[in-house]
């Protein structure tokens, strides 16, 4: 097998490369919040579209993704460029997804009752403008994530950036979440006139929208764009590559990177919380036009800390520990932690904003925000290893097809989020004009929690149990994982042996 390569003369990535990536990645997670949060805000509560249709377009999205994925990231494995097979989308890309970005919040708004011929183009277009949207962040987002496997031959530098990556996706996907609908609502209070009609108000706020949207996709898309121009692939691609079909059969035989797809589609709930975090924010804690920041800071605070806290310690804790033992420890504790949220809700469920229950809220979304932290870089680190156990099978590194798997989680998670919170609202009512009427009411004086609980109750439950059910089962497929922390150093061992065999033998 031949001498084992001085670890100093692994490829790996530089100090500036590293920012310049992580700056990009905090940028493209700008672009996805701008969607993943504000559009969805967007289309219930301020154009005020039926929540059954939001979510039937979105699975419609979510199924094409099924196959929209490993069709992109077989096209990024068959990509042969001076610039590599990853760059060229990064350089290219992100100047189209800040233009369909932009083009999902240009709408109409939904009137019940109204023209049928308009409303029906209202929610066709977007239906349409929110797909093609998937579809070209794809092109993006599994090249982002691919690259990391190319830029460096140091199982520990990927690690370490992985795990940084996930940082940074926290922070800028954290920047728009925490700023998006506060900042559009004030915008569009600043082009309301005084004593407005119920007309005025819902225009006031579509505008806000829009203008945020537009000025927010720039800046992402911006930052996005420095991972192309920055980074550098040095961990060369096999020319040998598989057909779509072979690369579908390749994900299922692979059984390490099965047993990660199954675990992600099964935790899908947890994307409720960007579905649902910000409108339970605006109306339980600012009856939709109150101020809210400082309870955006402290719950959102919370499990922000949490996330990032852990996120930083995962590679070294990688390293001594098993990966699956820390994985399924991480999913226990987030569960628990979100399943606690809807308890404290039954108990107080009218005083959530008293400092005690604010404190115990708090700590609550931290114990659940460390669990879903370390989850995050472990499955990115999980899924680069399945990379190199197929490298070890078959002699074929396929990072795109492999990382389209993460962003097909990702994506299918808002699918099935959007099911579940779209049947949640049409039972209780929170869809269409009911929520027009309901922020007239608010403006007018009402109180969200006291005058409309049916609505409260199924926010905090939506925050809380369907994740807490989606953590706990997908635990199952992990039990038994196939890829050990010290197989996988076998295996890295033998590739930077085959990697380096030329040179040892001069």
């Amino acid at each position: 097998m031949g001498k084992l390569p001085d670890p100093n003369k692994l490829n790996t990535y530089t100090k500036k490369e590293s920012i310049m990536y992580l700056i990009g990645l905090a940028g493209q997670n700008m672009i996805y919040n701008i969607i993943g949060t504000g559009l969805y805000f967007y289309f219930q509560s301020v154009i005020f579209l039926p929540a059954i249709a939001i979510s039937t377009f979105m699975t419609i999205a979510r199924v094409w993704d099924a196959f929209n994925d490993p069709m992109m990231g077989s096209i990024v494995d068959r990509t042969r460029t001076k610039w590599g097979k990853c760059r060229p989308y990064l350089i290219f890309c992100p100047a189209a997804i800040c233009i369909i970005t932009i083009l999902t919040f240009i709408n109409g708004r939904y009137v019940e009752g109204g023209d049928a011929a308009r409303n029906a183009f209202i929610i066709g277009w977007a239906a349409l403008s929110y797909i093609l949207w998937g579809m070209c962040y794809t092109v993006g987002d599994i090249p982002l994530w691919g690259i990391t496997a190319l830029m460096t031959e140091d199982a520990k530098d990927r690690s370490k950036i992985l795990a940084l990556a996930r940082v940074a996706a926290g922070i800028g996907g954290g920047l728009v979440l925490a700023a998006i609908v506060p900042i559009s609502q004030a915008v569009g209070s600043m082009l309301t006139p005084e004593n407005a009609t119920a007309e005025q108000l819902a225009d006031g706020q579509q505008k806000g929208f829009i203008l945020v949207a537009v000025v927010m996709s720039i800046i992402g898309s911006g930052l996005f764009q420095l991972a192309g121009l920055f980074t550098k692939e040095r961990v060369s691609s096999s020319e040998r590559h598989y057909t779509l079909k072979e690369n579908f059969q390749l994900m299922w035989s692979n059984k390490p990177f099965r047993q990660q797809l199954i675990s992600g589609v099964l935790r899908s709930p947890i994307q409720l919380l960007m579905n649902v975090a910000m409108t339970l924010l605006a109306y339980y804690f600012g009856d939709y036009h109150g101020d809210y920041v400082l309870y955006m800071v402290i719950l959102g605070g919370g499990m922000m800390v949490g996330q990032f806290a852990i996120m930083l310690f995962i590679p070294g804790l990688a390293q001594k520990y098993e990966k699956k033992t820390l994985m399924i420890l991480s999913t226990v504790i987030s569960a628990i932690g979100f399943a606690l949220v809807f308890v404290v809700y039954l108990i107080a469920p009218t005083d959530l904003d008293k400092p005690v229950w604010l404190v115990v809220n708090a700590i609550l979304f931290a114990v659940a925000g460390a669990g879903q932290g370390a989850l995050n870089v472990l499955q990115s680190v999980m899924i680069a290893d399945t990379v190199d156990y197929e490298e070890y099978l078959h002699g074929v590194r396929p990072d795109g097809v492999f990382f389209s798997g993460q962003s097909f989680i990702t994506k299918l998670s808002t699918g099935i989020a959007s099911i579940i919170s779209g049947v949640v609202y049409a039972v209780v009512g929170f869809s269409g004009s009911a929520v027009e009427e309901l922020n007239n009411a608010l403006y007018n004086g009402a109180s969200f929690k006291y005058d409309y609980p049916e609505y409260a109750a199924a926010m905090f439950f939506l925050c809380s149990i369907p994740p807490a059910i989606g953590l706990f089962l997908s635990v199952i497929p992990i039990r038994n994982y196939a890829l050990t922390n010290k197989e996988h150093s076998r295996i890295l061992a033998e590739l930077q042996s085959r990697r380096h065999g030329n040179e040892n033998a001069e």
